[in-house]
């Protein structure tokens, strides 16, 4: 039987199906025989059994990190497991080009920003800058985008102006600063000050960070999410897609 046909699995540790798994995290207890212990009985108690204590270390005075190994007899239907498939093919960018000039006839124009109080530029520079990330060049490098960079810390109001201004097709924004769920607060404030403004004729919204989870969207009042590890390529495959649904679905 081929693992797409397992409906019903196991973690995988030393021989399949033995349900071993393996769980790092740090409990506020000085580096020790108590703190291992603790661990442990932690362990346990989330179903792991037998739980061993394969590695700790102190993190300053009052903490330990600690790395717990075991078994688990939890089983897993794959058939309630929900997650976001791309629908969509992957694009190379002499395609997204050729895609774009063929049905927009102009360039896309994409506009993105961190907002609120988040500084963390990485992951949207990842995306829009030319250097890129994982091997490809960012959306800066496609010759059928016209991408407009606002930097970190920008408000609501202003890429909301931003946007009107440069008629943009799709916003792009990015949050790493998750604290009180302030990802989750900015990113529904930001796309419902877009529904105020613009309605319908409102561009593409599309959220990305590492502690989102694709399934947020229509939580959140965007089209897309991305989460950890996502590449300029599928941003981009994704933008023209989207686009191009739209224009299917108003005419």
């Amino acid at each position: 039987m081929t693992t797409t046909d397992k409906k019903v699995v196991r973690p995988y540790g030393d021989t399949t199906g033995d349900g071993m798994v393996q769980l790092s995290f740090t409990v506020p207890v000085p580096h020790g025989p108590l703190a291992e212990g603790a661990a442990q009985q932690l362990a346990f108690k989330m179903g792991i059994d037998p739980a061993m204590v394969v590695h700790s270390h102190a993190i300053g005075a009052d903490f330990t990190f600690v790395v717990v190994y075991g078994s688990v007899r939890h089983l897993i239907d794959l058939t309630e497991v929900q997650v976001v498939e791309r629908e969509y093919p992957l694009l190379s960018p002499t395609e997204v080009n050729a895609t774009l000039k063929r049905s927009l006839r102009r360039k896309m124009v994409i506009v993105g920003a961190c907002i609120g109080t988040d500084a963390h530029t990485v992951g949207i520079d990842a995306i829009l800058n030319i250097k890129g990330f994982a091997g490809e060049k960012g959306l800066e490098y496609y010759r059928e985008l016209k991408v407009i960079n606002l930097g970190a810390q920008v408000s609501v109001p202003e890429l909301v102006k931003q946007a009107k201004t440069e008629k943009a097709d799709a916003v792009l924004i990015s949050q790493v600063v998750t604290q009180r769920d302030a990802h989750i607060l900015n990113t529904q404030e930001m796309a419902a000050a877009f529904n105020e403004s613009m309605g319908e004729r409102r561009p593409l919204l599309v959220a990305g960070g590492p502690r989102f989870d694709p399934l947020m969207a229509p939580t959140l009042g965007v089209d897309r999410v991305f989460g950890r590890g996502t590449t300029p390529g599928e941003v981009a495959s994704y933008l023209v897609h989207a686009v191009s649904h739209r224009k299917v679905v108003a005419a």
